[in-house]
């Protein structure tokens, strides 16, 4: 017994870590990983009746327990791998009835399929470790965006309700009524850029462009779209040099300035708007 733990203590120091996975063995007519010996003995691309299973045997029991840290499920493979070894060494050792040759390849279809198992396993761990890593080859976005969906229609219907509107509906199918929705004339952006073009000359200072909408404009849905002309005008404007925008917080109110008011700037506020 003693001699039996010497002999695999000296084993593990001589056989190299296990590396992603990988059982190295060093075998008589073989030396590499286990998964590549169990590839070329079912091909039958390596003599089986030159590979000591004795050796594998001990080699592979060496690594389990020399190990300080190996995985359930990885010596479970290992362990799949040195026995479907094992089974198609004793096919060429023992002549097989023909009741045994079917409960070999019976045997053998299980264990075959637990290989290709583990080698979709590899191939699919290769591919995440190839994939694109958060942080490194891919960045999110800094301020995340609110996709909640809120019901604003105020409409309190029931399932009775709307049937018995779809049936009056279809019985009321002889007067036909063509809908014609209401049109709905939004403040364009040449008016907007007309009313910039008036007004930014005789502001002051820096004036929000919420100040630039007319105050005509009642509806949130009009005050919006104006909202959304005007800053088009604005860009416009600032593209050909005539007007300044400036928005100072993520999401805070954009201002503008007519551009022939950069003289009054301060230091302070020059070297803010360099930059």
């Amino acid at each position: 017994m003693v001699s039996s733990c010497v002999w695999r203590a000296m084993m593990v120091a001589e056989m190299p870590e296990p590396q992603d996975g990988a059982l190295l063995l060093r075998l008589e007519g073989f030396e590499g990983p286990l998964d590549l010996l169990l590839e070329l003995a079912r091909g039958q691309k390596v003599d089986l009746a030159t590979i000591s299973i004795l050796s594998l045997v001990e080699q592979f029991l060496a690594v389990v327990e020399g190990a300080r840290v190996v995985r359930l499920e990885l010596a479970a493979d290992w362990l799949v791998m040195a026995a479907w070894l094992t089974w198609l060494k004793s096919r060429l050792l023992l002549p097989a009835s023909p009741a045994e040759a079917e409960e070999g390849e019976l045997a053998g279809e299980a264990l075959a399929e637990r290989l290709a198992h583990l080698q979709t396993m590899q191939r699919l761990a290769a591919w995440l470790a190839a994939r694109p890593q958060v942080g490194q080859e891919v960045f999110i976005r800094g301020t995340p965006e609110n996709f909640t969906d809120y019901d604003r229609s105020r409409l309190k219907l029931d399932v009775a309700g709307l049937v018995g509107a779809y049936l009056s509906a279809r019985r009321r199918g002889g007067r036909r009524r063509i809908y014609r929705p209401k049109p709905v004339s939004f403040w364009s952006v040449k008016d907007a850029l007309g009313r910039l073009e008036k007004l930014v000359g005789s502001l002051p200072d820096w004036t929000s462009l919420e100040q630039f909408i007319p105050q005509e404009l009642l509806s949130p849905l009009e005050r919006k779209a104006a909202l959304a002309s005007t800053l088009i005008a604005g860009l416009e404007m600032a593209r050909h040099g005539t007007v300044r925008l400036r928005q100072e917080a993520p999401f805070g109110p954009i201002l503008l300035r007519g551009d022939g008011q950069m003289a009054e700037d301060t230091p302070e506020e020059a070297e803010s708007n360099q930059s």
